[in-house]
């Protein structure tokens, strides 16, 4: 079963920057698209970014311009760089898989990003 392994979580200052990891045991370019959730204290799940296979982005208006996520398929990783980091943006980071084959859905286990002001 494909698993997926974020890491890059970590404490930062308002106005720095961090970029997370998730690594795949899959084929991530077999996959519909890959995407990053975010959830903080008391806050609902909520997407930050997505990558379809063609490579087209999707970003919520919360990050647009700060985030921008990417991969290298080669290494069947992908990665979210995070900008002009803010308060608001603490929470868990979950890296999301939407596959055309059971289990369709697949979540990582999260890493904390913890920003500072």
């Amino acid at each position: 079963q494909v698993q997926l392994v974020e890491s890059g979580g970590g404490l930062v200052q308002a106005g720095g920057s961090l970029r997370l990891s998730c690594a795949a045991s899959g084929n991530i370019f077999s996959f519909n698209a890959m995407a990053w959730y975010r959830q903080a204290p008391g806050k609902q799940r909520e997407l930050v970014a997505r990558i379809t296979r063609l490579g087209i982005t999707n970003y919520p208006d919360s990050v647009k311009g700060r985030f921008t996520i990417s991969r290298d398929i080669a290494e069947n990783t992908v990665y979210l760089q995070m900008n002009s980091l803010k308060p608001e943006d603490t929470a868990v980071y979950y890296c999301n898989a939407d596959r055309v084959v059971s289990p369709y859905n697949i979540w990582g286990q999260g890493t904390q990003v913890t920003v500072s002001s």
